[in-house]
């Protein structure tokens, strides 16, 4: 949110409150108590808490008003160790230590200073932490239940690139973008996202998280070019500064706080096949396709029905179409029997069709409007209903009918949806439902994988989830959502995917060909190979089948090659994913991420390593041309094993079986 117009005048009718110094310190708790008022004698005052919750990690908690009853907000699930505080303090500053981290505050004339050893990485000086009062009319009128908001403003250096915010589709580099942690079902072609995440990291090797799940907004040096500016509603502001010193150190250090990713099967990196949406498909359709792939000679790993294994307007009931699925547990024995796990699709929304919404409004599973009726509407299905995750009797609701499909014999599901959550609700617990928003993604999918454990066991658990938020790392896998059949959307679909694993998720995944429309024979191939390269890999479509011979000969060819190529892959990927479940370090990552002192990996997002040594550049372009970078050092071209010297871009010709991919030496 801006609230400055211009340098000097402060938006029309704000009210922006600084500390202007420290009148008092103590320590309480093991946190270290800072009173800063905004000005000598009366009006309003900031309290703040800073204390070193981990090694190399300060936390800052700022307060206005402290009155405020947030018994009833949903908060993130961190690992806190406490770490013992470690400072000193002289007349002028106060200096606290965490490892090689230090924040030095200006006592005299407020300000906070963060520095790695002797290395400065960022500062916040005057107004810069602030609570901002809107129709302010002076201190002695500035009451709390009228629109307030906290905010911090941290420099940028010269040079200093930001990176993250979750799955975000606009530029890769983030320097000059508003971003707006709101999760919302938007495509892959706008700015909005199903996956906002409130932390960056920069290239001066730190990170901030903002710990809240409210709607934060970014402003990263776009209100003021030289600063990150975050705020949020309320008077409380709660955030981490993270050193590195590199960003791989600093996504380790926010994975061990908010939760590793979870380490997927061994199955779910193979190829994937869906049905599509919104085509029409049965038993005999499903098996056509399984022993297709199987007589082209091309292994799958899962084969996933969507939204069509239920009657269309009755999602979600969890019953198998009597009428397209007469067996369904003999179907999925039959898909077993090949060597091929089954997912279905889900989601938390249910129709008032579906024999679950009944039951549902006669025990109180739903969300609920303030006047007390269930909340519904007619957006993807008649009369939707959304099940209240905060109701632990509707969560054991709603987990004896999974619980049903997995003892049927489905191995895992799509937790589809979970964005379009509304905030004129009540929920059970009384959760703040602003803050309920981008939480509720958690709760579903922690809900989903968590059932998946209990049945399958440890080892063998894994979603394919549309939306997230801080934490949901832990319940992987992770797709792209709804990209469009063009090279743009494929290129857009990277650009999401490096900045969401930029963000502690160490998974990604994308819908080969796109979502929308129908591909080309040559996209298809393109799309393959990047596809089969990714993490996991799905072919997954709209309103037509994805089968490669739909394609034309050559994309079963390629296909198969490409599938072939990831099998061959396999024990590398098996033993990098392991490594990401165990460090939090993505196994499908930026450039920038792994070269971070090579200025030419600073902006490259079209292409990227899978894991520690292979770099992939997929085809964006009709013509087959790839425009790479490879860093300095000795790169083995994969299928030629030709020795190349690094440093430098190379632009070259590819058929459909080859594109841009090497080792290192």
């Amino acid at each position: 949110m801006k609230f400055l117009n211009g340098y000097w005048v402060q938006g029309k009718g704000l009210g922006i409150l600084s500390p202007t110094y420290v009148e008092d310190s103590f320590v309480q708790d093991n946190a270290l108590v800072l009173y800063g008022p905004v000005r000598d004698f009366d009006g309003a005052m900031l309290t703040i808490y800073i204390s070193t919750p981990m090694e190399e990690v300060i936390r800052v908690q700022a307060h206005h008003y402290m009155g405020v009853d947030d018994s009833h907000d949903p908060h993130f699930s961190l690992h806190l160790p406490k770490k013992d505080l470690n400072y000193e303090e002289n007349e002028q500053e106060i200096i606290v230590y965490s490892g090689s981290l230090r924040l030095v505050i200006d006592k005299k004339n407020f300000s906070m200073t963060y520095y790695n050893k002797d290395k400065f990485l960022t500062k916040s000086t005057k107004k810069n932490l602030a609570y901002v009062k809107e129709n302010y009319l002076g201190d002695y009128y500035s009451y709390q239940d009228t629109e307030c908001y906290m905010k911090q403003e941290l420099s940028l250096s010269v040079g200093e690139l930001v990176y993250g915010f979750g799955e975000q589709f606009t530029p890769f580099v983030k320097n000059g973008q508003m971003v707006e942690i709101w999760n919302k079902d938007g495509g892959t072609n706008t700015d909005q996202a199903y996956k906002n995440v409130p932390f960056y990291m920069t290239n001066r090797g730190y990170g901030v998280f903002v710990n809240s799940t409210d709607h934060i907004e970014f402003e990263v040096g776009s209100e003021n070019v030289e600063r990150v500016q975050f705020s949020l509603p309320g008077q409380s502001l709660d955030y981490f500064l993270i050193n590195g010193p590199t960003m791989k150190d600093v996504l380790m250090r926010y994975t061990d706080m908010t939760g590793k990713p979870s380490l997927p099967p061994e199955w779910s990196f193979g190829l994937w096949l869906s049905t599509s949406f919104t085509t029409n498909y049965d038993e005999k359709t499903v098996l056509s396709f399984i022993e297709g792939m199987e007589e082209r000679d091309i292994p799958l790993s899962a084969f996933h029905f969507d939204c069509y294994w239920m009657k269309q307007r009755h999602w979600t009931d969890f019953m198998w179409d009597p009428n397209t699925f007469p067996d369904p547990k003999g179907l999925i024995q039959k898909i077993h029997e090949k060597g091929i796990k089954v997912c279905v699709w889900i989601n938390p929304y249910i129709a008032q069709q579906s024999r679950l919404f009944a039951e549902g409004k006669r025990n109180n599973y739903f969300l609920k409007r303030k006047n007390g009726n269930i909340w519904q509407w007619d957006m993807w299905q008649p009369g939707l209903a959304i099940v209240d995750f905060t109701n632990p009797e509707a969560c054991a609701w709603y987990k004896g009918y999974l619980k049903e499909l997995l003892n049927m014999g489905v191995d895992c599901l799509k937790t589809d949806f979970g964005e379009r959550i509304p905030t004129d609700v009540i929920y059970y617990n009384e959760a703040n439902p602003e803050k309920m928003h981008n939480y509720y993604t958690y709760l579903f999918n922690k809900l989903v994988y968590t059932t998946l454990q209990e049945v399958k066991g440890e080892k063998e658990v894994v979603v394919f989830a549309r939306s997230a938020t801080a934490g949901c790392q832990q319940f992987p896998v992770h797709w792209g959502g709804d990209c469009s059949a063009t090279y743009e959307s494929m290129a857009e679909s990277l650009r999401g995917g490096l900045s969401f694993t930029s963000s502690g998720f160490g998974y990604w995944s994308h819908d080969i060909s796109g979502f929308e429309d129908t591909a080309s024979s040559d996209l298809y191939k393109r799309w393959a190979a990047f596809g089969l390269l990714s993490t996991h890999s799905r072919l997954h479509g709209n309103s037509s089948y994805r089968v490669p011979w739909n394609f034309g000969e050559e994309s079963v060819e390629v296909l198969r090659h490409f599938t072939k190529l990831k099998k061959e892959l396999m024990p590398y990927l098996l033993e990098q994913a392991k490594k990401t479940s165990q460090t939090g370090i993505p196994l499908m990552r930026s450039m920038a991420l792994e070269f971070p002192d090579d200025p030419n990996c600073a902006y490259l997002d079209r292409q990227y390593m899978l894991g520690n040594d292979y770099l992939v550049a997929p085809i964006f372009n009709e013509e087959g041309i790839g425009s790479f970078y490879l860093p300095e050092g000795e790169w083995i071209e994969y299928f030629s094993k030709e020795v190349v010297q690094g440093g430098k871009w190379f632009t070259k010709t590819y058929d459909y079986f080859h594109l841009p991919f090497y080792k290192r030496k």
